[in-house]
């Protein structure tokens, strides 16, 4: 009998805005804002950079940095934009409206629009609640979670997470946990490329629109 994708994964279950793996670990995902670091000055690209030195310093735990890239699937918009020139009365603003959809058209054909997310992932075991002399003796938890033992995890993480959310923040990044729902969502894109593409509706030029 073939193995099925999810015997492959480290995911056991979402539970509690965490994700809980196999091992028992757990992990907990945020979201993080981007900056353009290409157009600070040269001081605030090295104060964002101590800041970050500042933080990586001050961890006493690992923490993963993901980036996903996500291809954009603009066909939803550029439906629009034909219903648009369709409906414009105006012959002028209908030939903008005809030429600008051509222009993405254009623009899609060339090359894949991708957009890029960031994510901050931050650990934690039940083993580390443990002294030291017992972590050496029991690496690893063996056996199921206990309500008891998830909430006392949940609550390690999260006072991790706040602490990570804080030091990216003071570098002028937003930072946002994910809850269940936006995890599952989340590896589900991972594990599902194709049906995850991003429908994008920018805005459109308002001189089209006028």
């Amino acid at each position: 009998m073939a193995a099925t994708t999810q015997e492959f994964l480290e995911l056991d279950e979402i539970r509690e805005g965490m994700a809980v793996l196999k091992d028992r670990t757990v992990r907990g995902v945020m979201l993080v804002s981007s900056q353009n670091f290409a157009l600070k000055s040269g001081e605030e690209q090295d104060a964002t950079i101590a800041q970050f030195q500042s933080l990586l310093n001050s961890l006493d735990f690992s923490m993963q940095i993901v980036v996903q890239s996500r291809r954009l699937n603009l066909t939803g918009y550029l439906d629009q934009l034909k219903e648009l020139e369709v409906n414009q009365k105006n012959e002028l603003l209908k030939g903008l409206t005809k030429d600008y959809h051509a222009f993405v058209e254009r623009l899609i054909a060339g090359s894949a629009i991708m957009t890029k997310n960031f994510f901050v992932v931050v650990p934690f075991s039940l083993v580390e609640t443990l002294p030291l002399d017992d972590r050496k003796r029991m690496p690893r938890i063996v056996g199921g979670l206990s309500d008891d033992d998830l909430q006392r995890m949940k609550t390690q993480l999260w006072q991790r997470m706040e602490f990570v959310a804080l030091g990216l923040r003071r570098m002028g990044l937003k930072v946002a946990p994910l809850n269940s729902e936006e995890l599952i969502e989340l590896f589900w894109g991972w594990h599902h490329p194709k049906e995850a593409e991003v429908g994008y509706y920018p805005e459109i030029p308002p001189e089209i629109i006028r």
